[in-house]
């Protein structure tokens, strides 16, 4: 199935997360926090003005991206944890 999101929001993947921590201890899938990069899967035809006009996104599909801590809604499809969110709460490419 594939996901195709409207107007501003793009689908993305979160990247995994760290498994040890600098000190060398490995963490357990409960203590690690959920990664704020992610890499972008989808994304819609842009924002609607109200001139009937679309801005362009600013990211594109394979970006890597950082967004904000509690940034869009999370789904399941396919088995694979997908974020879907706003352009606006990307806050920048990771180049």
């Amino acid at each position: 199935m594939k996901v195709v999101p409207l107007d501003d929001k793009v689908v993305i993947k979160r990247l995994d997360s760290e498994e040890m921590t600098a000190g060398g201890v490995l963490l357990p899938d409960a203590a690690r926090e959920k990664p704020h990069q992610g890499r972008v899967l989808s994304v819609g035809d842009g924002r609607l003005l109200s001139s009937g006009s679309r801005i362009p996104h600013q990211v594109s599909e394979g970006d890597r991206v950082l967004f904000q801590r509690w940034a869009g809604t999370e789904v399941e499809i396919n088995g694979q944890d997908l974020l879907i969110l706003s352009e606006d709460e990307i806050l920048a490419i990771v180049e």
